[in-house]
């Protein structure tokens, strides 16, 4: 059973395993102020136990730590991330969804002369929202050995050979 302990400023997510010296702790998720369901998603992925949520939840909510609900935000995620791994859904449903999207548009068409559009640096990353911890870091390994590559592939830079000063000498010849 996991319980829930503060440290500091911090909070731990922690699990009590027996062991031949004896019961023993180990954190499975530090987090700050508000417990989040992903940080009970990050706790329950390396629990070695059986771990009961609902119960975590009352017993944070018993200490007074703040629990925040599931976000619409992740569930809009989570639909991302299912269509651009090659998921579908029904029909109805896809024409609802666009038709509701087409109203939040002009919602925030109406409001654009208040709030900035998209910076253009960043329309890149909205491919990364919705994908898991696991494939963003793929993708950034796979990036970093692709700069790898061609810093590489350039040769070793050489500086310019630089002109030397001109030669003195305290030699005769100025009699």
């Amino acid at each position: 059973m996991a319980s829930i302990r503060k440290q500091g400023e911090v909070f731990e997510i922690r699990e009590c395993l027996p062991t031949r010296t004896g019961p023993r702790q180990r954190a499975l998720v530090r987090f700050r102020r508000i417990l989040t369901p992903a940080d009970l998603d990050r706790a329950q992925a390396v629990a070695r136990r059986p771990f009961d949520r609902d119960a975590l939840v009352r017993r944070a909510r018993a200490q007074g730590i703040p629990v925040a609900s599931a976000s619409r935000d992740d569930e809009a995620r989570r639909l991302l991330a299912h269509l651009r791994d090659g998921g579908t859904i029904e029909p109805i449903l896809a024409k609802l969804l666009i038709d509701h999207l087409a109203l939040i548009a002009n919602e925030v068409d109406s409001r654009a002369s208040t709030k900035p559009s998209l910076p253009e640096h960043l329309e890149e990353v909205v491919d990364c929202v919705g994908r898991s911890e696991a494939i963003r870091g793929r993708t950034l390994r796979g990036l970093l050995r692709t700069a790898s590559r061609v810093s590489r592939s350039r040769g070793a830079l050489r500086p310019e050979a630089e002109e030397p000063f001109p030669r003195f000498s305290s030699g005769r010849g100025f009699d």
